[in-house]
């Protein structure tokens, strides 16, 4: 059992970004869903497949790099971080992501700020 599924997923990424991997697998959750959802979005991965138990994520290169660059983790189970409408932080000064779980669902950090919402703030990408 796993104390932290959202850390597991983000470093799953990044360990398959450093071995050039095409695709890598996770296990199943709504917020992992969202997760993936709004990478796909947002541009920062290829493709995602929702699987009866696992959550398949097609990784996306440009010119043989990876595009994500890092990831991290920001609100932990020991320690949560929540922040208000006006507090959403702007990652590598609007070149990456935030991701926030809301009242209104899970969403990007620039989505959140238009919706005027705050929440847990989980995790930065860029």
């Amino acid at each position: 059992m796993l104390t932290d599924p959202i850390a597991d997923m983000l470093t799953r990424i990044r360990n398959a970004h450093l071995a050039l991997h095409k695709e890598v697998s996770v296990p199943r959750s709504k917020i992992k869903e969202s997760i993936a959802a709004i990478l796909k979005q947002e541009g920062y991965i290829e493709d995602v497949a929702m699987e009866e138990a696992e959550i398949k994520i097609s990784l996306k290169y440009f010119k043989g790099k990876p595009v994500i660059s890092g990831l991290k983790r920001v609100s932990k189970p020991g320690r949560r971080v929540y922040v208000g409408s006006t507090d959403i932080p702007k990652v590598q000064n609007g070149l990456g992501i935030c991701i926030l779980s809301t009242s209104s669902g899970v969403l990007a950090g620039t989505q959140a700020r238009d919706r005027k919402v705050g929440g847990e703030l989980l995790c930065e990408i860029w």
